[in-house]
């Protein structure tokens, strides 16, 4: 196995240079730097990722926890995170934590325990308080989707709220007047913020979304089907259906087919965060879409920028959603086209 003296030697060049080239010293040259590594691939040098991580403080490494991979919303966000990592010469170290503090708060001690360089977060049952104090320790763990004041600087969240209400600015704008809605059963803020954002919009013109209009379940397909038929058992009259996230809508929708309707004919349904499938669900899905990739993005640069301490900032970091016109929306039979929203926040696709 080739040693780091022999890297230098074929090189032809010092010791101290082979070194501050795996360590990543800005001071080489490009041309040293390349022909160092050329001779280690050619020797099949491999660096030593434990002694280097002494040495520089630095273990090319971003943790990253979600709650479930094989959800595209959340592939989507390890593919931002992958691909900065990638930038700083990183690799991501992947956790899923499902249905409990606990196994986040394992997860969360695994990647502490690796020295990550930077982590970032997607937790869905752990409480603020606890989140409070992880990132009061370690300062180079970045929120994703909370908006926790104490931590605000550590924090990208979407305006969840905004995004309620142009999903209901959008189906008052085609007429409709009576409405359900399908929310995540999970306690977190997302629900509460999308829905509170929806009924504030309705109230602007005397509407309201009562308790029994609204039901709650697993925020996957399948729970979009649950939640559809509580509705239509419990003999709930609606023309227009919003969802908490896009795989619950698509649920919805073949629900809805099931019993005899049509979609968007008989029932409009908008659904939240415009994953790959809304553009191939059949109709293509109306839904608001939620910038997840340069979220995840922004969360890795900050996570790394955290640990250089580089980032200075004391203020949370808040995207916007914007409203995304397909086919499972349209007017109902007796209204008049008009105009709905802002041009800046409206993208029309067929």
């Amino acid at each position: 196995m080739a040693t780091i003296k022999d890297v230098a030697r074929e090189a032809k060049v010092s010791i101290a240079t082979v070194s501050r080239v795996i360590n990543q010293d800005d001071k080489v040259r490009d041309k040293t730097r390349e022909h160092v590594l050329t001779v280690m691939k050619s020797l099949g040098y491999q660096v030593n990722v434990n002694a280097r991580a002494l040495s520089t403080q630095k273990t090319a490494t971003l943790g990253l926890v979600v709650p479930d991979i094989s959800d595209p919303f959340f592939a989507c966000l390890a593919k931002g995170v992958d691909s900065i990592a990638r930038q700083h010469q990183s690799q991501v170290l992947l956790c899923t934590a499902q249905n409990s503090s606990n196994s986040e708060q394992q997860a969360i001690d695994s990647l502490l325990q690796r020295r990550c360089d930077g982590i970032i977060l997607y937790c869905t049952h752990l409480a603020d308080s606890a989140l409070i104090d992880i990132v009061e320790r370690y300062s180079n763990v970045v929120v994703v989707a909370r908006n926790i004041p104490e931590i605000a600087e550590n924090c990208i969240y979407l305006d969840d709220e905004l995004g309620g209400q142009l999903a209901a600015e959008h189906l008052l704008a085609l007429g409709h007047s009576r409405f359900a809605s399908i929310m995540s059963e999970l306690p977190i803020q997302d629900p509460k913020l999308r829905l509170s954002g929806f009924k504030t919009a309705l109230d602007k013109h005397a509407l309201t979304l009562t308790e029994e209009q609204v039901v709650y379940g697993t925020p996957d397909q399948l729970g979009g089907e649950l939640t559809v038929n509580s509705l239509l058992k419990n003999q709930q009259t609606f023309t227009a259906l919003f969802a908490y996230n896009d795989a619950m809508a698509i649920g919805a929708i073949s629900a809805l087919e099931e019993a005899g309707f049509k979609v968007p004919d008989d029932i409009s349904v908008i659904g939240f965060d415009d994953i790959y499938l809304a553009h191939y669900s059949r109709p293509k899905l109306t839904t608001l879409h939620y910038p997840v990739e340069a979220i995840a993005k922004h969360a890795a640069l900050l996570a790394i920028n955290k640990h250089t301490q580089l980032d200075k900032t004391a203020h949370s970091h808040r995207y916007q959603p914007t409203l995304v016109e397909r086919q499972s929306t349209a007017f109902t039979p007796t209204t008049a086209p008009k105009q709905s929203l802002n041009e800046n926040q409206v993208e029309r696709q067929n």
